[in-house]
């Protein structure tokens, strides 16, 4: 398990004067041992957070990428049973907080106390069900806080202000805001008025914002990392990994991304500092 909290990481980040990287990986994509050998390989790169999705046969915002790498994990046999045996390693091997993403109907099909007192067991930090709206969580927040872990929401360019309120307010950890309309993956790009999104999150959240969707190249990280908390990746390294040729290929690749995503942050630390001389 990571020695820092989702919080704490954050507030290291912040007090670098950086935005965090939350690193996205689907659980199982092809098997396990792949996964924890991407989690630390993205530790070492420099990621602060990892975002460990757990697979199901039917995401709800989720673009081809991560369906195809859901649809290799289940057809390799991986369930939440799997995954949560896996990640007392993945948590360790990367030394980052983790946070668990999953759809609803797999964690009532395992029993949500079952789900959130074996998931911190494991070393998660956090849980994020993006299915699940913050107005309907009552039980399965309650049990997560219970169990020490984080409760992290989505909101969307068009969540009217009263709903952004109430998902900003009920996350802990950090506030997730999606980009764009539409699902994850690199089509689409980083949606318009991102500053003005960012902006508007920030008046009702009381924890980081984070920005996901469309978040590809270093430009794009620079870009959000300009006016967000957190940069959130997920497509641009499951496609690096889906695309070598062996695992050690996986890891290159996706260390390699990391460390350019990480330029783009720096290069708008190191500009937000000057701007400030």
């Amino acid at each position: 398990m990571s020695g820092e909290s989702i919080g704490e990481a954050f507030a290291r980040c912040r007090n670098e004067g950086k935005a965090a990287l939350v690193a996205y990986l689907a659980a199982g994509d092809p098997d396990v041992e792949r996964t924890v050998a991407l989690a630390e390989a993205l530790g070492e790169a420099g990621a602060d957070v990892l975002e460990l999705g757990i697979p199901f046969s039917d995401p709800l915002a989720d673009g081809p990428i991560i369906q195809a790498a859901y649809t290799r994990a289940l057809a390799g046999g991986v369930s939440v049973k799997r995954v949560l045996e896996s990640l007392p390693r993945i948590a360790e091997g990367s030394g980052l907080p983790v946070v668990m993403m999953t759809a609803l109907n797999p964690v009532l099909a395992y029993g949500s106390d079952e789900f959130c007192r074996d998931a911190a067991a494991a070393g998660a930090s956090g849980i994020l069900v993006p299915d699940l709206l913050p107005e309907d969580a009552g039980s399965l927040r309650a049990t997560a806080v219970a169990a020490g872990l984080d409760t992290v929401y989505l909101g969307a360019p068009d969540t009217p202000d009263g709903r952004l309120a109430v998902a900003a307010q009920a996350s802990t950890g950090f506030f997730y805001l999606i980009s764009r309309h539409g699902v994850t993956g690199p089509q689409g790009g980083i949606g318009a008025g991102l500053a003005e999104q960012v902006e508007r999150a920030k008046r009702f959240s009381r924890v980081p914002v984070a920005v996901g969707f469309g978040v590809t190249t270093a430009d794009d990280a620079e870009r959000v990392a300009e006016v967000a908390d957190g940069v959130i990746v997920g497509s641009a390294f499951v496609r690096e990994a889906a695309e070598a040729a062996s695992r050690e290929a996986a890891v290159g690749a996706v260390k390699r991304r990391a460390e350019e995503l990480k330029r783009g942050i720096h290069r708008a630390a190191t500009e937000r500092r000057e701007a400030k001389t």
